[in-house]
């Protein structure tokens, strides 16, 4: 068989694949029992009505609560919204205790699965960020506990209900993210709800501490500051409120900026966690196809330019990255030295995403000669992926428009101003590319091997030179070799796998390196990098207090879309 003969024979395979068990999943008895149909649709929007409720209020008073606890000029305090998250902690991790130990005494309670929803990749993830936002919880115990003496205890006893409900509420998405409940479905969609609104309300949380570390509204409305100068003195502020309040061990300044570099995965540890719950959420009493899901395996296979150039590409943005901050946050003020490091940071982010706009490119001509149908059933998981894919681009989208405004607006001076110009466009492009080459992929249906047709001699059979006698022969001692199973005939060995065709070959390369790409993508401003701030031509062009709540809003959402985007073109990579 040849590679072309094997390509053509892959496609049809992987058209025919879905076809089949559509078709027979439309085979079966017509249920004519109205009634009971119509009393299921108006529980089922009861429980939907009903929670959206629930999750819209808990939402809307986080919200209030986090923003007024943000300000000083509030009687807010940030042990207010620390008591609310408690409630909403405690409620959730008991509802999910509820969850696990009904379905585990019901055996009717989890009749079907969705095969799509939590993959191990995902629920892998959820894992390794929880567990590094369990690592934080324990810094903030350590930390907080030397303020006991002179501040309150509410600000420990949140990291503590924090870590239980983060063992709890991992284990339940790891066990139960692929269930599709038939049991008591409106209290189920409620709880899942809440465990949905409470994660929004951490992350939004934690988005806001962490914004507010990175910048403050300077006194001097003419002066242009970052808090990276003053970070650890915001801390003392924001954490305990009273700058009389002493440490009462000397171990305390070191694990509040230990915790502070783990603030990134405890808000990808809430998302995650919010789209798992939302998942199941939208599973609730559906009746799931078994036959929609493909075993995909992940391999490295011929690919080897992408995580090559890939892990260059991180290597080289993670020094510049470092080297851009260890001179940001010198006190010695020397302007050349921090434009040097601020041009590096641009330059090294331009050659990041002009590489990624080729890439996407290249894997958007590839799917113009690919002839894999799109995928036509309905999936919550793919809908989920699509939507928080664009949303969360908006945030990314919005900073860099304002920020050519900006730059035109000005009139463009300076190299710095031109590259942060260059910069802004090409991340306009490099987004839109990667949002049509992730979209497409994920609507293709998946590549399937076609195993080659192997010829096995048949030793039972005679052949016409040999003598009938020999049937007859005493000599018994030799036994025909048993006819090889189908597993043998489908097996392949290393050295026997078939190449893939091109087409897969380059739709992986381009995965991979644009998942890279995302990477320290995502990296860079996660652990502090501001460079919207560094240089300060927008906020003198917006004022300090519009660019600020510009990029406050709007940096949040960019960088859940790098770590969205990588989660997403994983998948991708995978039905490649």
């Amino acid at each position: 068989m040849t590679a072309k003969d094997r390509e053509t024979e892959e496609v049809h395979l992987s058209n025919n694949v879905n076809a089949g068990s559509q078709v027979g999943s439309t085979r079966g008895p017509d249920l004519n029992i109205s009634s009971y149909g119509a009393a299921r649709e108006r529980g089922r929007n009861w429980g939907w009505m009903l929670s959206g409720i629930i999750c819209v209020n808990v939402l809307i008073l986080g919200c209030a609560l986090a923003t007024g606890s943000a300000r000083d000029d509030v009687n807010i305090k940030n042990t207010d919204l620390q008591i609310y998250l408690i409630i909403l902690l405690l409620l959730t991790s008991i509802w999910m205790i509820y969850y696990v130990i009904y379905t585990a005494t019901t055996e009717t309670a989890i009749v079907y699965q969705d095969a799509h929803a939590g993959p191990i990749w995902l629920r892998g993830g959820l894992v390794l960020f929880g567990l590094l936002s369990i690592i934080m919880d324990i810094f903030k115990i350590a930390s907080y506990v030397g303020y006991l003496h002179c501040d309150s205890g509410v600000k420990v006893a949140f990291p503590v209900v924090q870590f239980v409900f983060i063992l709890v509420q991992t284990y339940f998405l790891w066990v139960h993210a692929k269930d599709c409940v038939q049991l008591q479905r409106n209290f189920t969609r409620c709880g899942l709800m809440l465990t949905l609104s409470t994660n929004l309300v951490v992350w939004m949380t934690a988005v806001m501490e962490e914004s507010l570390h990175q910048t403050t509204v300077p006194e001097d409305p003419s002066y242009n500051t970052t808090k990276l100068h003053g970070r650890s003195l915001y801390i003392n502020r924001a954490g305990y409120g009273d700058s009389k309040c002493k440490c009462s061990h000397s171990s305390c300044s070191i694990f509040k900026e230990a915790y502070y570099y783990l603030y990134p995965f405890n808000i990808e540890y809430s998302l995650f966690a919010s789209a798992m719950a939302y998942v199941m959420w939208k599973n609730v009493s559906r009746v799931a196809d078994e036959h929609g899901h493909h075993n995909i395996k992940f391999r490295l296979q011929d690919i080897f330019l992408a995580p090559v150039t890939g892990i260059l590409l991180v290597v080289a943005g993670l020094a510049t990255f470092i080297s851009y901050e260890m001179e940001i946050k010198k006190d010695d003020n020397n302007d050349y030295k921090r434009d040097k490091a601020l041009m590096m940071h641009f330059v090294m982010n331009i050659v990041i995403v002009t590489t990624m706009s080729v890439s996407s490119v290249i894997g958007c001509a590839i799917y113009k000669v690919d002839h894999r149908e799109h995928v036509s059933e309905k999936n919550p998981t793919r809908s989920l992926d699509v939507g928080l894919l664009v949303g969360a681009s908006l945030g990314q989208f919005i900073i860099s428009y304002f920020t050519i405004i900006a730059m035109i607006g000005t009139g463009v001076k300076g190299y710095l101003n031109s590259l942060n110009l260059a910069w802004a466009i090409l991340m306009v492009i490099q987004m839109g590319l990667q949002n049509f080459f992730i979209i497409e992929g994920l609507h293709r249906e998946p590549f399937h091997e076609v195993h080659p047709v192997t010829v096995v001699a048949n030793p039972y059979v005679l052949q016409p030179s040999k003598e009938l006698s020999n049937l007859e022969a005493p000599d018994m001692d030799t036994k025909p070799s048993p006819a090889p199973t189908e597993h043998s005939l489908h097996a392949h060995t290393p050295e026997h796998r078939p190449k893939l065709s091109w087409k897969r070959r380059v739709l992986k390369e381009v995965c991979a390196f644009l998942l890279m790409g995302n990477i320290i993508l995502w990296i860079m401003p996660a652990f502090g990098a501001r460079p919207q701030f560094d240089l300060d031509t927008e906020s003198k062009f917006y004022n300090f207090n519009m660019w600020a709540a510009i990029v406050n809003v709007g940096l949040p959402f960019g960088i859940f879309y790098r770590m969205h985007s990588v989660a997403s073109l994983f998948e991708v990579f995978l039905t490649s």
